[in-house]
């Protein structure tokens, strides 16, 4: 025992080695360089998914950005489109103005000829707009695109249908801007 205690205690210098060769031996455990270029085989056998899966890829993101293009096109008709009807909206008193000037009865002919000529050029700036006049008077009653604000029974009419127009209706494609504020028999 005295041997055994002797060499544990004489020889210190044995000491660092024995922490030394221990960590070298995870080391030797570490597979050699040549085995990771063995791994690679197996991983090429995937990438003919790989190509396939770029092109599904690259499919979405063409599909993505065409119904991009589509929803960008949608709105930005949709915002000339308010644009239109809200300038249209802002001139539409004019043009109720003007119709109540042209029906006043007036002696000077040049006024009046004025008032008719404004009125007119009103209407070429509505129709370059795009704005439509809604039919009324003697149509079918539609509440799509009127307003009925009186109510009359009259046997000379037919049902449902348009006597007397108080306000013009106005659109601008299907997009109705003014509704036509009408009587409607029976």
């Amino acid at each position: 025992m005295s041997a055994k205690k002797k060499n544990e205690h004489t020889d210190p210098a044995k000491e660092p080695e024995t922490e030394q060769t221990a960590p070298e031996a995870p080391e030797a455990e570490l597979p050699p360089a040549d085995e990771p270029a063995q791994e690679a085989p197996p991983a090429a056998e995937p990438q003919p998914e790989k190509p396939q899966a770029d092109t599904e890829r690259y499919l979405r993101l063409m599909a993505e950005f065409d119904n991009y293009k589509k929803r960008s096109a949608r709105e930005r008709e949709n915002i000339y489109t308010d644009v239109r009807v809200d300038t249209v909206t802002k001139f539409l008193p004019v043009f109720d103005n003007l119709e109540r000037a042209m029906k006043t009865e007036t002696a000077d002919e040049a006024y009046k000829k004025g008032v008719e000529m404004t009125f007119n050029q009103l209407m070429d700036v509505f129709k370059k707009l795009g704005v439509e006049e809604i039919e009324s008077v003697g149509k079918p009653f539609d509440p799509a695109v009127h307003n009925a604000v009186m109510h009359v029974e009259d046997e000379a009419h037919g049902e449902n249908e348009i006597v007397e127009e108080f306000q013009k209706g106005f659109r601008i494609g299907d997009k109705v801007i003014r509704f036509s504020m009408v009587k409607v028999a029976n």
